[in-house]
């Protein structure tokens, strides 16, 4: 394989490599970067550094990736947030999702799920549009923050279907999960890792994934295009990961690059470290993980600029 590959990848990596996280330790981001950057390592015998970066929603990262030497030994571990949703959020970007970058691999998605209060009395998404629609306005859901997925999921679900929630934003996930098993916000619409146990404990009520296709982890949870509702058909709103290079990067590493991280995404470790996250790998190629950012960015847009969201 070796005398095939061109002498750039031939001799790639000849020195560590770094995978910025633009966001702190412990998030998915930084989970799924480790978990690939171990395996790549062991892959090009060379050290695979995590560099965490956070600030503004994922830009400062970002933008660090992106001025950094086209040459592979630094990648960005992007986001939907950071890759399709930020620039409609920040006028001043300091990178281009699609200019600055060269897509390498798409590493996962992963689902949001809607659940409610215990209280609520809707027992699907039909009847939770149907009260969203009697009551305009008076439930609240919550979200990790303004312009965060939870965010932009549930604005997505509202501009579809054309309802009126209540947003109440908050600093990070956690604390809006704390508040709707307590009853503060009747709503929300987020990963299903943070939501599992207690939907598991009947703390709160599943009606829908955000996926094109049901859960294992919810097998009883239809898609929200499956509800019936007017609107939803084809819905999905799931998170999505993936490793991009700078611009410029020579497609030879990058080619490299992809298929070490979709052999990585078939190892059982990796994937159980994945389904842990509540993440389902997607191994493609570098040129469908630019087509899907790339179809990403106009959606996105169209609903910041449709429910008028902006950053704090």
């Amino acid at each position: 394989m070796s005398l095939a590959l061109p002498v750039a990848a031939q001799t790639f990596p000849s020195k560590p490599m770094r995978i910025i996280v633009p966001f702190t330790p412990g998030g998915s981001s930084d989970v799924l970067a480790r978990a690939i950057g171990l395996e790549l390592g062991k892959a090009l015998n060379q050290a695979v550094l995590i560099d965490n970066v956070p600030g503004a929603g994922g830009s400062v990262g970002a933008e660090k990736a992106a001025k950094s030497p086209a040459d592979g030994y630094t990648l960005l571990m992007g986001h939907i947030g950071t890759l399709a949703i930020n620039p409609a959020l920040y006028p001043r970007l300091g990178y281009d999702p699609v200019r600055s970058f060269t897509p390498v691999a798409w590493i996962a998605r992963v689902p949001n799920v809607l659940v409610v209060n215990a209280s609520v009395p809707a027992q699907s998404l039909k009847e939770l549009i149907a009260l969203a629609k009697a009551r305009p306005g008076q439930l609240a859901y919550g979200s990790g923050g303004n312009g965060s997925a939870a965010h932009t999921t549930m604005e997505y679900l509202k501009m579809q279907t054309g309802t009126s929630f209540l947003h109440i934003p908050y600093r990070g996930t956690a604390p809006s999960v704390t508040d709707l098993l307590a009853g503060q916000v009747q709503v929300l619409f987020t990963g299903v890792p943070a939501l599992l146990p207690h939907i598991k404990a009947g703390k709160m009520r599943a009606l829908a994934v955000s996926s094109p296709n049901r859960l294992a982890l919810l097998p009883d949870v239809p898609t929200v295009a499956e509800s019936g509702v007017a609107g939803t058909k084809g819905f999905e709103a799931d998170q999505w990961y993936g490793l991009v290079a700078p611009a410029g990067t020579p497609p030879e590493i990058v080619s490299l690059l992809n298929q070490h991280v979709n052999k990585a995404l078939s190892s059982d470790e990796v994937r159980a470290r994945l389904a842990a996250e509540g993440a389902d790998p997607t191994p493609a190629s570098p040129q469908e993980f630019g087509q899907l950012i790339a179809r990403e960015i106009p959606r996105w847009r169209r609903v910041v600029q449709s429910a008028r969201i902006s950053v704090d």
